[in-house]
């Protein structure tokens, strides 16, 4: 089979690398992305091993690559993608990495904080200038000298003393405004009065030094007199962050320093702008360097990372490192090792080799199987050579869903919507969309594509296109012949507001309809109750027959395997229990809806009363048997299925404990021939080299540990198999019970499709009848349905059956055949440090 039906082969190889060429080799495969290594050195601590200092440079390197990426990124750059695949540079080229990106990293923080100051700079020149032209009134000394008013006469006559020869002092600065109020209030309190302060706003916003952004700073003057006060005020204005500029008296003077605090600010701009512009060069090396500088770096360090995980040989000449390696790569593997490794002289060595640890699981996939393949390891990852369920997936799990989202509308506009997506998928703004949900839709495109599919389907099936039944077909139903022959008269029909077809009339019913469900019953009052019946029957059919595929393909796992005791002990008997009672339940519908004809329509016997006498072994008078002998052959089956059950439950432990106690006193051989056997089985042409030492947990049951006489566990194996037993027995019954949901969630997802026509549609069309205003009235109402579709029948109602539909796969589907304890091969590769 495929490596799509089953997984791939994966061997264990063990390969050379001298230690020239170690390098070169391990960064060809990753490249390539063929094998997996294994850590030979997990009892060393990673300071111990022998590149960790080459990768603590990396690190280095990455710290210095976030510190650049985040200044181009402040500066409102963006970094261009990385041209082609670089490969990982040699590690003499580190250094040369290391240096030239010390060297920008050194440079750009210089230009940057000399531009940082040149700004902080030109910002105090500007609160300056604002400072000195904000208009705080005349100063108090200079208050007495306009002339002999009244008005300014002072009332206390000139101090005299001591104190004559005190003057006023200025203090003037800018704060911000949110700050105002609190520092005019305590400088008030602190300083008793002894001062007179102006506030006032600034005429025009000042951009920040630090963050960019406009700020309105608000302007203060402070008169005082006395030294002590003033050492008060410069105190609390440095507790407020106050900025402090000198402000002299004359008039001619502050005029003076304000010209030149324009002249400096108009220097100091020039020198900024060729301080940007030096800057923007620094930036544009950085945006060359760093894409390519970032991806060579991570390549060189994912390179050491695996040479640490490799052993160093008892000569040192070489590094010997074990990488599991699916069996078709093993000649592009030979071919990538001789190519690296032939200028150190010694070409490098991979042969393959026995292990008792169960290989990785490798599954390739491509775009369409991808989404697929995603909804099976949700479940669990195989195990290594394990049926792998996807390629059926592919085909049931869109059916299931379809039968619980059967509508033509509705699946019409999801295989739209997907059918947008696989149309676009190549666009580079699509793929790199960042949105969560929207990735989440694109990665399953393809699912969706056959979801939509399978909905218009089963939409025809139904007959449903937004819960209105569609007319392809004539219809199979006469209401004409009936009319006719039963004489329904003016009267009769005033008196009955609902009429019966008759099929035993003969030209009421004139065959079935040619596909799906004929678009009469959709004016039935029984309509909902037909549906009923027929996909709670449909529900039970379709799980009966899943449950037994599931159970069938365990077959392909037990001839793979060599456990042909497992196709007598337990999938024959699985088998004729699950359809020896629910299969027989199939085959009582299917014969019921074949052989009952429509004139013993009336008197047809109940398959659920049928079933139920069934188990209990009685039988009811007034349900008549479908056919001749049906009570015995219903007896047989129960006993038979009942049967099964201890053949379940000891078959499989008493065939291993037999096996082994023959095993026991049959004769070992040599232990020559058995390490000379073991020695071949290690050989690169041996197939089954990674197969051997391990197999079910039966199997390792019986030899725990390498020891010369290994006892059988059979409690374990016992244990084991009572519990496979009870699970699959009492599973058959409440499995099928399970997919009875196909039938509740396509009834619901029908029955709100109908009462959201009902309610919408339906009353817009009724008004607009009523009012004369189609088109116009016709557009809200149309919008509101539309709305309401998509939210609640498309989004709502589509992940309710989605996840329903898993449920079924994973818990009624995959567990009758399915381990899912494996692990997903995990090559080493450069494809993640591409993109």
């Amino acid at each position: 089979m495929g490596s799509m039906f089953r997984s791939e082969e994966v061997v264990l190889v063990q390969l050379f690398l001298p230690t020239a060429a170690a390098y070169t080799c391990v960064s060809q495969l990753g490249e390539l992305g063929l094998v997996e290594f294994r850590d030979l050195n997990e009892s060393v601590s990673a300071f111990q091993r022998r590149f960790t200092v080459d990768i603590r440079r990396c690190e280095e390197l990455e710290k210095t690559f976030t510190f650049l990426e985040e200044q181009v990124r402040r500066a409102g750059l963006a970094l261009p993608p990385p041209e082609g695949r670089l490969p990982a540079p040699p590690p003499r080229d580190l250094l040369r990495i290391q240096e030239e990106t010390e060297r920008l990293a050194q440079e750009l923080r210089d230009v940057q904080g000399n531009h940082q100051a040149l700004r902080t700079q030109l910002h105090q020149l500007q609160l300056h200038s604002a400072v000195l032209q904000q208009n705080h009134g005349p100063p108090p000394a200079a208050a007495h000298t306009d002339g002999p008013s009244s008005e300014r006469t002072p009332l206390l006559p000139p101090r005299q003393g001591p104190h004559q020869d005190l003057r006023v002092n200025f203090v003037a600065g800018a704060v911000e405004p949110r700050k105002a109020a609190a520092l005019e209030r305590l400088l008030w309190r602190a300083c008793r009065g002894f001062l007179i302060a102006s506030f006032r706003e600034a005429e025009r916003q000042l951009e920040d030094p630090l963050t960019g952004e406009p700020v309105t700073w608000m302007t203060f003057l402070i008169s005082y007199w006395g030294e002590q006060i003033g050492q008060k005020i410069r105190k609390i204005t440095d507790c407020f962050h106050c900025h402090i500029f000198p402000f002299l008296e004359e008039e001619a003077a502050r005029h003076g320093t304000l010209q030149q605090l324009q002249q400096q600010s108009q220097e100091l701009r020039e020198v900024l702008r060729e301080t940007e512009g030096f800057l923007s060069q620094v930036l544009g090396q950085v945006q060359q360097l760093l894409p390519r500088g970032q991806v060579q770096v991570r390549k060189m360090k994912a390179v050491y990372l695996a040479l640490n995980q490799c052993s160093v040989s008892s000569t040192h000449k070489c590094l010997v490192a074990e990488a599991w390696c699916a069996t078709q790569d093993l000649p592009a593997l030979q071919q990538a090792l001789r190519e690296s490794s032939s200028e150190a002289g010694v070409s490098a060595v991979a042969h393959r080799i026995a292990c008792r640890d169960m290989p990785p699981t490798l599954i390739r996939t491509n775009r369409f199987t991808a989404s697929f393949q995603s909804i099976v390891d949700a479940y669990g990852v195989g195990c290594y050579q394990e049926v792998n369920p996807a390629p059926y997936t592919i085909i049931t799990f869109p059916f299931l869903f379809a039968v619980m989202f059967g509508d033509v509308g509705h699946g019409l506009l999801m295989f739209l919507f997907a059918l947008a997506l696989v149309l676009a998928e190549n666009r580079p703004a699509v793929r790199t969309a960042q949105n969560e949900i929207w990735q989440t839709f694109f990665g399953g495109r393809y699912l969706l594509l056959l979801m939509g599919l399978f909905s218009i389907y089963t939409g025809f099936i139904y007959n449903e296109c937004f819960s209105r039944a569609t007319t392809l077909f004539p219809s199979g139903w006469s209401v004409a012949a009936m009319a006719n022959q039963s004489g329904w008269s003016d009267a009769f029909l005033s008196q009955h507001p609902l009429l019966t077809l008759d099929p035993n009339v003969t030209g009421v019913f004139l065959g079935p309809y040619p596909f799906g469900i004929d678009p009469v019953w959709s004016l039935a009052t029984n309509h909902l109750s037909f549906l009923n019946s027929f996909k709670m029957k449909m529900s039970v059919i379709l799980g009966v027959t899943h449950m037994a595929f599931g159970v069938l393909l365990g077959v392909f796992n037990h001839v793979h395997f060599r456990q042909g005791y497992r196709l007598l002990l337990e999938t024959l008997p699985e088998l004729i229990f699950l359809l020896g009672l629910f299969g027989y339940l199939v085959f009582l519908v299917v014969y019921k809806w074949l052989c009952v004809t429509v004139t013993h329509a009336a008197s047809a016997p109940s398959i659920l009363i049928h079933f139920i006498n069934m188990f209990l072994f009685s039988s009811s008078p007034t349900n008549q048997p479908l056919y001749s002998g049906q009570e015995v052959v219903q007896h047989a089956l129960v006993v038979l299925a009942l049967a099964m059950v201890p053949v379940l439950l000891l078959g499989t432990p008493l065939y291993l404990l037999h096996r082994w106690q023959r095993s026991r006193h049959s004769p070992r051989p040599a232990v020559g021939q058995q390490d000379k056997n073991e020695d071949k089985a290690g050989c690169m042409d041996s197939p089954d080299a990674c197969e051997k030492g391990w197999s079910s947990d039966e199997e390792k049951a019986r030899c725990p540990g390498g020891e010369e006489e290994a006892e059988f566990a059979a409690s374990e194996v016992l244990m084991h198999q009572a519990i496979h037993t009870i699970e699959f027995c009492l599973g058959c019954i409440s499995n099928t019970a399970s997919y009875l949901r196909l039938w509740a969630l396509s009834l619901a997802h029908a029955q709100l499709s109908e009462v959201l026509w009902a309610m919408v549609m339906r009353v817009g069309l009724r008004m607009c009848g009523e009012v004369g205003v189609v088109s116009v009235a016709l557009v809200p109402v149309f919008a509101a349905f539309a709305v309401m579709t998509v939210a609640i029948l498309l989004v709502m109602e589509g992940l309710s059956a989605f996840l329903h539909a898993l449920r079924l796969h994973w818990v009624e589907f995959q567990n009758k055949f399915y381990a899912g304890t494996g692990y997903k091969l995990s090559p080493f590769t450069f494809a993640i440090q591409d993109e």
